[in-house]
């Protein structure tokens, strides 16, 4: 099963599982909203993806201010974020598409 970690905690908090709050945003407003709800000094911006080294591929930020969480949402949501651990495809190669046939 493939979930997002925002998914997963979202199941886990369902059974009583305490977790660290945060919101799964799709904008950058969003991201500074939810930094603005959550308080605090210090943020964690990450994206959301199904594979590992996320935070190697550039995908996990540290924000100090609300200013750096609108520039890291920014640079996250407009990111092609492919993890270091996975081949990149080579320029012009199309993806392999296996619905067709």
């Amino acid at each position: 099963m493939k979930i997002h970690e925002y998914q997963a905690k979202e199941l886990l908090r369902k059974y009583g599982v305490v977790t660290p709050r945060g919101f799964h945003c799709i904008s950058v407003d969003a991201a500074v909203k939810a930094a603005e709800e959550l308080g605090g000094k210090v943020w964690v911006v990450k994206a959301q993806i199904h594979a590992g080294g996320r935070g190697k591929g550039g995908g996990v930020k540290l924000a100090r201010s609300l200013d750096e969480v609108r520039a890291n949402a920014e640079q996250i949501l407009g990111m092609q974020l492919v993890p270091p651990d996975r081949p990149r495809r080579p320029e012009g190669a199309q993806p392999f598409d296996r619905g067709r046939r």
